[in-house]
């Protein structure tokens, strides 16, 4: 409404002033080649305005001629650039789709409408890498070193190529080489931390994690975990040359994780060494009832040097009560009653676990129990069957791989902090401490199987006679 009133006020003012100007009284007197005009003020004023805008056309008419070529110039080079981020787009599409032929034919047409833009031959580059062909994409990101804007996606690329190739010692090079230009590079960061731990070089390892910016809650408790599972590994490897050493990294990876177990182990067992079982015993049984770990339960009943297998029962028996209110603690106290020939605890403590579905150490011990007990080889030889397809205990596990102890990295990727204390869901493994007591018991009963036949087949009959002597004796007397 604005812009109409504007208008109409506009267009009136000019109406005004051109009637105006035509109705000023006077005449213009012009002179020019022997002719005289004499035009009205007003008229003489209207022609010199039209004269004016007609050279203006005219001059505009003739710089657009001019600018003409370069006007075409600048349309074909919009079109030719419009075309190429078209490509550029299509190309990006046609790479994560899968597509790495199409995408290696847009990125060479993109490299070709836009021969400035690097990002057309890095994904040359990345297609060629995605097709297998690593001499071509090796020299594309070789190219591209030399680029600032492109020195660092390039060295990434050439590390995934190292990667693909088996080339360890290639990849870490390249990504040292980026990590010195960007610290705060991921991949880069990672691949040599892998590395420092590979080496088992955890002094290394704690300067990368301390570098780490840890932003948000969870970057922080990732941060404290891996620096309380460095320090446990520091503290594992120096636990029988330094204990000292090995003490203050325990201790510090406890103050990052409180209820971190290795770490508990580790503090816990230098201080039973040291003499100091009030320590220990403190801390394990803080740990204990924190995570109710059966490794702890075991560490505790052991933490006093040289005492008997019933006054373990009784440091058992002080942590744990009875019964058991989980499987792992029962299984404890019934290995440890077995030691001190306690039967009738070790049976009540397992007695809640024999009937639906055991475990493998369930089995294991009631063997024990029936051996050690009753001397019933029949029903021991039972349970041993019964282990055999028993469902497995918890173990620490890192990628399938079962472990008698915690480690810091896995075998298999050598990543850290990979071990979980947990069932394995593979099938048994001769790491597995319940599948190694199973073989020793096996052993044992058939041992004495292969003595009693070995000795009822070569001496049956005096056999039989010696039994049949002590009654006649005895109806004798």
């Amino acid at each position: 409404m604005t812009r109409l009133i504007t208008y109409i006020l506009l267009s009136l003012a000019i109406t005004l002033g051109i009637t105006w100007l035509l109705a000023v009284p006077g005449t213009l007197q012009i002179d020019l080649a022997g002719y005289r005009m004499q035009p009205p003020i007003g008229v003489s004023a209207l022609i010199l305005l039209a004269v004016i805008f007609l050279c203006i056309f005219i001059w505009s008419l003739i710089r657009r001629l001019i600018a003409a070529p370069k006007s075409l110039q600048k349309i074909a080079a919009r079109r030719r650039k419009d075309h190429g981020v078209e490509a550029l787009s299509n190309s990006v599409i046609a790479l994560q789709a899968g597509d790495a032929q199409k995408a290696r034919q847009l990125a060479r047409e993109a490299r070709i409408k836009l021969p400035q833009n690097a990002a057309a031959q890095l994904l040359e580059a990345r297609a060629e890498l995605a097709l297998g062909q690593w001499g071509q994409a090796r020299e594309q990101y070789r190219a591209l070193i030399d680029n600032p804007k492109t020195t660092l996606a390039a060295l990434s690329g050439l590390y995934e190529q190292a990667k693909a190739q088996k080339r360890d010692d290639a990849a870490l090079t390249f990504a040292q080489k980026a990590y010195s230009i960007s610290p705060g590079l991921d991949w880069a960061s990672n691949a040599i931390f892998e590395q420092h731990n590979n080496q088992a070089d955890w002094l290394a390892s704690l300067k990368i994690v301390n570098e780490e910016p840890g932003r948000t809650k969870e970057e922080k408790q990732n941060k404290k975990r891996r620096l309380a599972v460095l320090h446990t590994a520091i503290a594992k490897d120096a636990e029988a040359s330094n204990p000292t050493d090995a003490l203050d990294n325990a201790r510090i990876a406890l103050k990052l994780l409180p209820d971190f177990v290795p770490a508990a182990l580790i503090a816990a067992r230098i201080y039973s060494n040291k003499g100091e079982l009030r320590k220990a015993t403190s801390l394990l049984r803080r740990v204990w009832r924190a995570t109710k770990h059966p490794h702890i339960a075991l560490l505790f009943a052991n933490a006093q040097p040289g005492i008997s297998p019933t006054e373990r029962l009784k440091r058992i028996t002080d942590l744990i009560s009875l019964p058991p209110a989980e499987q792992s603690s029962a299984i404890i106290v019934a290995q440890i009653a077995i030691e001190a020939k306690s039967w009738a605890t070790a049976r009540d403590a397992l007695s809640k676990y024999i009937n639906d579905n055991p475990t493998r150490a369930v089995c294991v011990a009631m063997a024990k129990i029936e051996e050690g007990q009753n001397a019933d080889q029949g029903r021991a030889r039972q349970w041993l069957a019964r282990a055999v397809s028993a469902a497995p205990d918890p173990v620490w596990v890192a990628d399938g791989i079962t472990a008698l102890e915690w480690a810091p990295v896995s075998p298999v990727t050598g990543k850290l902090d990979r071990f979980e204390f947990k069932v394995p869901t593979s099938a048994l493994n001769s790491d597995e401490p319940e599948f190694e007591q199973l073989q020793t018991l096996e052993a044992d009963q058939n041992e004495i199987d292969l003595s009693k036949n070995a000795a009822s087949d070569s001496d049956e009959k005096p056999l039989l006679e010696q039994e049949k002597l002590p009654e006649k004796t005895n109806a004798d007397s």
